[in-house]
């Protein structure tokens, strides 16, 4: 299935040929999911079903909760409690993790709320959500008369009652909701007007200036409507609409349409990077890898309530904010490999490659040194990884042409010029050396062994060479779960074209690709 780009800014976002792949079928009608950063699994709904399921890669869909007053809309508070949206109640609730049930929120002025439906969790610990009556229809909820006379959008402060934030008479059928990733926005979809607004979030957490951010989300050629929605790390607003999901760009323009085989009603990123959204699609759900994540979600620095552990690796992204990546340098590793004089130094065994040519271009080894001394300063650990064989190269297979050549060239001997590191880039107290005898610094080291010690996942990744070993370890590094983040110009290879074809195309889809200076700054 290919994707449609409008704009070429939405194959930045996901790639136009990226797989939709069915994770569960069989459902009557799938909606809410959302992804536990620590535990990694998928919760969804099935309204019409009256159940709760979950979703991992090793044990597939498991019932977790019948009946569960047909909720809908899911999320997680930032201590990993569950808040749900219940059709059945017209309650929104809070789950904690040993069972206890608490309500949120089920009236306002007296009369009960129509049924909370999609909802979404300030970092403040306010929490909002749409009431549109859908769960006083039948299939979808419990059919009954509705007290309210309007559809609104509230917010509840921590041990407080629900605060109407918008107009009563703004919408006909308030659904999906989001915050933009400085939160200083709120995005909230109206499924009978076919649009989305947006408003200002206010310092005290009211909302304002209501304005129309997206309208005409609809077709009469096929199905689907503004339903769930949620904003990535760059601020585009990712909307299910007819064929699947429309993305918009910050400023209300249209980039391209996720294609999906059934009808999507509502949409979550997760996996262990958080660069796979699942779709929850009438019958079925589906996973799609995609280039961006969410937005930071309070829930996603993956702390547990009553005393509970934080997260493993990927327990939070790094965060993105007015387009500027921030990181916390206790949770930083910097890898610097294979930057040794026979890989990209004139006089090396590897000279004739045009590694050196291609180094020196990029400025890598200046970019790399003024790097670690920043990570340095503020407590990332520098890890050195090094090719190093013994003399002979015993132990070396000759199963790949760059084995083969290391052989051949005598390349790599430990104690010679060519295994030292290059002048600039030798270790400091209180660095990690790490050796290694294949292209990813992962393979037969005790790389994982350092970063669970240090409690570090997320690495900056640096190097040579850039469609070699750095690109294995950055794939490497994403499959363990770890963030992988490369600042290119940081990188080198044997040409820039080699160059290029890694850093645009296979880093984009396990990585975070950036430069030095960026890094620099998002280190504080």
């Amino acid at each position: 299935m290919t994707h449609v780009t409008l704009r070429s800014e939405f194959e930045s976002l996901i790639d136009p040929y990226a797989p939709v792949a069915q994770v569960g079928t069989g459902f009557d009608f799938t909606e809410g999911p959302i992804w536990h950063p620590v535990d990694h699994y998928l919760l969804f709904s099935d309204m019409p079903g009256d159940v709760r399921r979950r979703w991992d890669a090793r044990r597939g869909v498991a019932e977790v909760k019948r009946p569960s007053n047909k909720c809908n809309g899911m999320t997680y508070d930032a201590e990993l409690n569950l808040i749900v949206c219940e059709h059945a109640t017209s309650s929104l609730i809070r789950e904690r993790p040993d069972g206890r049930r608490e309500v949120l929120a089920s009236h306002f002025q007296g009369q009960e709320l129509n049924s909370p439906n999609d909802v979404c969790v300030h970092s403040s610990g306010a929490i909002y959500f749409s009431d549109p009556w859908y769960g006083r229809m039948p299939v979808y909820g419990v059919e009954r008369p509705r007290q309210l006379g309007f559809q609104g959008v509230y917010r509840v402060m921590p041990g407080g009652e629900p605060t109407l934030v918008v107009d009563r008479n703004l919408f006909d059928q308030p659904n999906g909701l989001c915050f933009s990733p400085d939160e200083k926005l709120l995005y909230v979809n109206d499924t009978v007007q076919a649009l989305i607004r947006v408003f200002d979030v206010n310092g005290d957490g009211s909302l304002s200036n209501a304005r129309v951010f997206a309208s005409g989300i609809r077709s009469e050629l096929e199905p689907g409507l503004p339903d769930g929605m949620k904003c990535d790390q760059h601020g585009n607003v990712w909307v299910t609409a007819p064929g699947g999901v429309w993305v918009y760009s910050p400023r209300g323009e249209l980039l391209g349409k996720v294609r999906v085989p059934e009808l999507v009603a509502n949409l979550a990123w997760g996996g262990p990077d958080f660069r796979t959204l699942y779709l929850t699609s009438t019958h079925s759900v589906y996973a799609i890898p995609t280039k961006a994540g969410p937005r930071h979600e309070p829930y996603m620095s993956g702390k547990r309530g009553s005393g509970g552990a934080s997260a493993g690796p990927a327990a939070a992204a790094p965060i993105l904010a007015d387009g500027e990546m921030r990181l916390d340098p206790s949770r930083c590793a910097m890898i610097i490999q294979d930057l040794q004089n026979d890989v990209i130094m004139d006089g090396g065994a590897f000279a004739e490659s045009g590694a050196p040519g291609h180094a020196k271009q990029q400025h890598v080894v200046e970019n790399v040194r003024r790097l670690a001394e920043t990570a340095r300063a503020r407590g990332v650990a520098i890890i050195h990884v090094w090719f190093v064989v013994e003399p002979g190269a015993p132990g070396v297979t000759l199963n790949a042409p760059l084995f083969e050549g290391l052989v051949d060239s005598k390349a790599m001997v430990r104690g010679s010029w060519g295994a030292a590191p290059v002048s600039g880039l030798e270790p400091r107290p209180g660095d990690f050396v790490v050796e290694k005898m294949r292209m990813s610094a992962w393979e037969g080291t005790r790389l994982e062994t350092i970063l669970k010690a240090t409690g570090r996942d997320m690495i900056i990744n640096t190097g040579a060479w850039t469609n070699m070993s750095v690109e294995h370890t950055a794939r490497t590094g994403a499959d363990k779960g770890y963030f992988m983040i490369v600042p290119e110009d940081c990188c080198s290879t044997m040409n820039a074209d080699w160059h290029s074809a890694s850093i645009n195309f296979a880093m984009q889809n396990v990585a975070i690709v950036t430069r030095a200076d960026a890094v620099i700054r998002a280190l504080g």
